[in-house]
């Protein structure tokens, strides 16, 4: 495993715990040592030998020493290409943490090292197997809303959640590729997933208006500073971040800053920050659907509302999600009590509420259900095909990569004019457009 930042732990544990019988984790590579030591720390406490140490230079080294089945990348995510193809090149398959990269061109080099190793990359998109969202597949696939012609998805991050991205290394596209790909390919996954479509061409605006130094003085603060840490303004600050106060911040980051120089706690409201902090989209699709979604990172609640309109009908799916901080113990994606709404309406006829798929575990359950098919040897066999790779990863990012070219542009941006043909992911089958539909009865009324 190539990085050993917070998105490890979830590997890590279910190596050496949930799948022992079935995984060994043999190597653990990242820039900063500390932290790798304190992976190992973590393979001791779950009574496991703890795996070699190797410095990100020595990635090749760790290879040849450990000769590995898999390499897991969990590093920055400008970087996941990097690992992604040397560990290809080296014989190894590979997991990669979403995004698969930050930019068009890291992403055609993807593509070229899979057509020339042969290697299989898997992207875990996990929120395709969250229980909900599962439910909301098998909804679209049963029919029973007709062919969707038009999407609205709104996704609300709130102060905790949202704010963190400004803090931490996603603040600079140079890492992250923004928010359109660090977060938001998640989403354009999850339609894509939905829908069994593929996404041409995209118009977008995007905005820094509340993460700006400019906000902080409407806050009463006097200004933007350097850091929480050293911020004289902590008692006036409703988004000051106590590193020292939670044990696992402060080993992750706190105490490595000497070997690194990475600061995970930096002011929210700085100038330098060059990601947007909202964004709205209009995506066309490859089966004539159309695509509206807004991201914002600054609301009072965390989670999404999703509307499919179909010719049969329309599906409405909220989730409230519960607060997160990267780093502590609280869980991602993990769903607020009573936090799932789906329903559904008929063109005639009296709409019903359905009871949620439910299941435990971080991102609403979907942690869950994808490390059992990532590491049983005899997973069963997925109706929903929730399984990602390269073309999965790569249709997710294109989104991002063209609403970040829409952005500085202002035009609206062809999909395909970013890489070379790639083929088509493998989604679970969807109604055909041609089938005749039924003519809705005049005397039923929705209400």
């Amino acid at each position: 495993m190539v990085g050993t930042g917070s998105r490890s732990q979830m590997y890590q544990d279910a190596i050496e715990k949930t799948y022992a019988a079935h995984a060994h984790l043999v190597g653990l590579c990242d820039v900063n040592l500390g932290r790798v030591e304190l992976a190992r720390e973590r393979s001791r406490s779950h009574s496991s030998p703890p795996p070699p140490a190797y410095a990100s230079v020595d990635f090749e080294r760790m290879i040849a020493d450990t000769k590995p089945d898999f390499v897991i990348v969990t590093t920055v995510d400008a970087t996941h290409d990097d690992y992604i193809i040397r560990a290809m090149d080296a014989g190894c398959d590979v997991i990669s943490e979403k995004p698969m990269t930050t930019t068009a061109e890291k992403c055609q080099r993807v593509l070229d090292a899979k057509q020339r190793t042969g290697r299989s990359l898997r992207v875990t998109f996990n929120y395709r197997y969250s229980p909900p969202r599962t439910q909301v597949k098998d909804l679209l696939m049963s029919g029973e809303i007709g062919d969707i012609l038009s999407v609205d998805f709104h996704w609300m991050l709130n102060t905790s959640h949202g704010a963190d991205y400004f803090r931490r290394w996603h603040a600079h596209k140079q890492h992250s590729g923004g928010l359109m790909l660090h977060k938001s390919s998640h989403h354009f996954d999850l339609v894509n997933w939905w829908l069994g479509a593929l996404p041409v061409t995209v118009q977008a605006t995007g905005k820094r208006a509340f993460y700006t130094p400019a906000m902080a003085r409407r806050f009463g603060l006097s200004g933007a500073h350097e850091r929480c840490l050293t911020c004289p303004e902590t008692a006036l600050c409703g988004f000051y971040l106590d590193l020292a106060a939670n044990p696992g911040l402060k080993s992750l980051y706190l105490d490595q800053e000497l070997r690194d120089g990475y600061v995970r706690d930096r002011c929210v409201f700085r100038g330098d920050i060059d990601i947007e902090d909202t964004m709205n989209l209009l995506v066309a699709y490859d089966n004539g659907a159309t695509l509206t979604y807004s991201l914002n990172t600054f609301n009072a609640w965390e989670g999404y509302t999703i509307t499919f309109n179909g010719t049969l009908g329309r599906i409405e799916h909220t989730i409230v999600e519960s607060t997160y901080v990267n780093g502590t113990d609280t869980v991602q994606g993990g769903i607020a009590a009573d936090g799932v709404t789906t329903r559904v309406i008929p063109l005639r006829g009296a709409p019903r509420v359905l009871t949620p798929w439910t299941g435990t575990g971080g991102h609403g359950g979907g942690d869950t259900v994808m490390l059992d098919e990532i590491f049983l040897p005899a997973a069963p066999a997925d109706p929903y095909l929730r399984a990602a790779d390269e073309r999965a990863g790569t249709a997710a990012i294109l989104v991002g990569i063209a609403a970040n070219r829409c952005f500085a542009t202002g035009e609206q941006v062809n999909v395909s004019d970013f890489v070379s043909a790639f083929a088509r992911p493998d989604y679970a089958p969807m109604p055909s457009r041609t089938d005749p539909l039924p003519m809705p009865d005049r005397a039923a009324r929705a209400v």
